[in-house]
C-alpha cells in the first residue's frame, strides 16, 4: 500500500503539459484533420481489423466535433486534476501506451463520453456533483472501460457497414462521384451521433462492471462509481441538465440493480483498504 501512495503521488504531482487534452487537440490542423478522415473507407471494411493508429485518428475527429460544440473549461488546475486521476487509472489498464487524454467540457449537461484511442470526456455539470476523488475514478474507469472494450468502435465499425452500402447503391443509381473524402467524413459524423443516442444497455453495464475493478486496481474504492450512481438517481428526472444523461445511459436505478448483484462483496476488502484523497478538486 505504501508503495502504492508513492506512485499515485508521483503521478499527481507530476506535470501534465505532456498529456494536455487542449494542447493535443488544437495540433489537430487540417492535415490531421484530413488524414483521420481518410480512414473512414478501411473503418467499413468488416473483413479488415482497425488498427491502432486508425483508431486513435478516429477518437481524435470525433473529440475535435464534440470540443467544436463543447469547448473544455477554462480552468486549467482542474484539467490536471482530471488528466492526473484518468492517466493513474489508465496505467493500470492492458492499454497503458495509448494516447490517454481526459478533460471536462463547458456544458451543464450531465453526461461523460469516451471516444476511440483513449480521448475522455466529461461534463462540467457531470463534474460538480461528485463529492470526492474516488467517485471521479469511479467515472473515469467506467469511459475507460468502453475504450478497452472498443464499444464506440464496435458500434461506428456496425453503423457505417449499413450506411456505406447504401451510399454506394444511391451513388451508382445516381452516377455520382462517391468520393473517400466524403464518405470517411460519416467516420466522424457516425461517431458523433453516438453522443447524443447512446451505446447498446449491455455495453453500458459491462463498462460499470469493469469500471469498478479498474478503479480498484488503482487503489481507490470501488464504491465510488456506485456512489455517483446513488447521487444521479436522486436528482429529479425532470432536470433539464439531466435528459441527454437519461437519453444515452440506462437509468442510474438499473445500474445500480445490476452493479450490486455482480459486485456483491467481492470488492468489499478493497474498499475497506482503500484511502480516499483529500486532494479532490472542487469546482467553484
Amino acid at each position: 500500500m505504501k508503495r502504492y501512495l508513492f506512485l499515485l503521488a508521483a503521478i499527481i504531482a507530476a506535470p501534465v503539459h505532456a498529456f494536455s487534452l487542449g494542447d493535443a487537440l488544437q495540433k489537430l490542423g487540417d492535415p490531421n484533420v484530413q488524414k483521420a478522415l481518410n480512414i473512414g473507407k478501411k473503418v467499413v471494411e468488416s473483413n479488415k481489423e482497425i488498427t491502432e493508429p486508425q483508431e486513435i485518428d478516429i477518437g481524435h475527429g470525433i473529440a475535435a466535433n464534440l470540443l467544436g460544440a463543447a469547448p473544455l473549461v477554462k480552468n486549467d488546475n482542474l484539467q490536471k486534476y482530471v488528466n492526473r486521476v484518468g492517466l493513474w487509472i489508465a496505467l493500470q489498464t492492458e492499454r497503458p501506451d495509448l494516447p490517454w487524454r481526459f478533460g471536462v467540457i463547458d456544458t451543464p449537461n450531465v453526461n461523460a463520453f469516451a471516444a476511440p484511442g483513449g480521448t475522455i470526456l466529461i461534463t462540467r455539470g457531470l463534474y460538480a456533483k461528485l463529492r470526492n476523488e474516488s467517485e471521479l475514478a469511479g467515472v473515469l474507469a467506467h469511459e475507460i472501460s468502453h475504450v478497452l472494450q472498443k464499444h464506440q468502435l464496435k458500434a461506428i465499425k456496425s453503423a457505417m457497414g449499413r450506411e456505406w452500402k447504401v451510399d454506394l447503391a444511391v451513388a451508382a443509381a445516381e452516377q455520382k462521384d462517391n468520393s473517400d473524402a466524403r464518405n470517411s467524413l460519416k467516420a466522424f459524423t457516425t461517431g458523433t451521433e453516438l453522443f447524443a443516442r447512446g451505446l447498446d444497455k449491455k455495453d453500458e453495464y459491462e463498462a460499470d462492471r469493469l469500471g469498478v475493478v479498474l478503479a480498484a486496481r488503482a487503489g481507490y474504492n470501488p464504491y465510488g462509481l456506485v456512489g455517483s450512481l446513488q447521487t444521479l438517481d436522486a436528482v429529479n428526472a425532470q432536470d433539464g441538465a439531466m435528459a441527454l444523461m437519461f437519453k444515452t445511459h440506462p437509468s442510474p436505478a438499473k445500474r445500480l440493480e445490476l452493479l450490486s448483484g455482480s459486485m456483491g462483496d467481492l470488492l468489499d476488502g478493497y474498499a475497506e483498504s482503500a484511502v480516499e484523497p483529500a486532494r479532490f478538486y472542487v469546482l467553484k
